[in-house]
């Protein structure tokens, strides 16, 4: 396995870092070739699970905090309230601790145990919805408890704040343009709130409008790809720009649940089960072409979800 950026990783380990935000982004580029079906074709993988959190929401949720408190939209005397259906509430509870603000989360009840210890050890308040109702479920939730008492909270809105799609158009893409020499060819990513996606692809098609823009998103309501949406049963976010993907791929949990043993078994890379949903729509572009570098994320590590059923088939 080879990391196409191992002189970032390293000065990153070197700096200084007053506080957890100074450990967001620069996250190392793993070479993950050897899954592709032609030799000219090679393919990487964001390894966001370097962030601090443990996942490419850190960044977003980094940012979404920030501008709230350089806009006075976010003070010690109200609650930072969003929905998330686990890895935007947990860098918001640990982003929030260090800074020292509350936080409130509306959360689907079948997060993992690990999940809940995280939030509890971050002090987050968690109101916890039903799973059969997924992250809309949650939205629907911290909605109402917004309406109830609007004065107490800045309510974030992961779905529909503009900052989530900037902290990728302004951090994630150029880091991706630099990582690659700028010789990436396609991108690829999943739809959750469609803010990496949206983020790095408006980037990418403003520095190289031939880059090919592909967005992925489970094939059923019903799926297991933990913080993907499919968009056309789901609340869709504010913040998606449909019009952006020059093509989307609808994938299939059991599929992806069997890389991310593979991942695991021949690599030793422990991935969440999205990593696996984008290795499957990354291989699925590539079967496609006969040369070219594509590039996706892997939006967290697989410690958060050991306890699911699949590892044991």
């Amino acid at each position: 396995m080879n990391l196409l950026s191992p002189q970032l990783h390293h000065k990153r380990r070197k700096k200084l870092a007053r506080s957890v935000y100074d450990l967001v982004g620069n996250t190392p580029l793993l070479d993950l070739s050897k899954y592709s079906p032609h030799p000219r074709v090679r393919i990487f993988a964001k390894a966001e699970w370097y962030n601090p959190g443990g996942s490419v929401k850190d960044r977003p949720a980094s940012r979404i905090i920030s501008a709230a408190v350089r806009s006075g939209q976010l003070t010690k005397e109200k609650f930072l309230l969003d929905a998330s259906s686990g890895n935007t509430g947990l860098a918001y509870a640990m982003f929030a601790a260090a800074r020292g603000f509350r936080v409130r989360l509306a959360v689907p009840e079948n997060v993992s145990r690990y999940q809940k210890n995280l939030f509890r050890a971050f002090g987050a308040d968690v109101v916890y919805t039903s799973s059969q109702d997924g992250s809309d479920g949650a939205i629907r939730a911290a909605q109402a408890i917004f309406a109830e008492a609007p004065e107490k909270y800045f309510y974030a809105d992961q779905y529909g704040n503009q900052e989530n799609w900037k902290a990728h158009y302004h951090i994630t893409a150029p880091e991706i343009w630099w990582q690659t020499r700028g010789k990436l060819t396609h991108f690829v990513a999943g739809l959750g709130t469609s803010g990496t996606f949206v983020g790095v692809g408006r980037w990418l098609r403003m520095i190289d409008p031939a880059i090919r823009l592909i967005s992925a998103q489970p094939d059923s309501p019903v799926h297991g790809l933990e913080g993907w949406k499919h968009m056309p049963s789901a609340l869709v976010p504010a913040i998606y720009d449909e019009r952006l993907a020059d093509e989307n791929l609808w994938i299939p949990t059991e599929a992806s649940q069997e890389l991310v043993r593979d991942l695991a078994r021949r690599e030793g890379l422990l991935v969440g089960l999205s990593a696996g949903g984008a290795l499957h729509a990354v291989r699925q572009v590539a079967a496609e072409i006969d040369h070219g570098v594509i590039v996706t994320i892997f939006a967290d590590g697989g410690q958060r979800y050991l306890e699911e059923k699949f590892w044991e088939e």
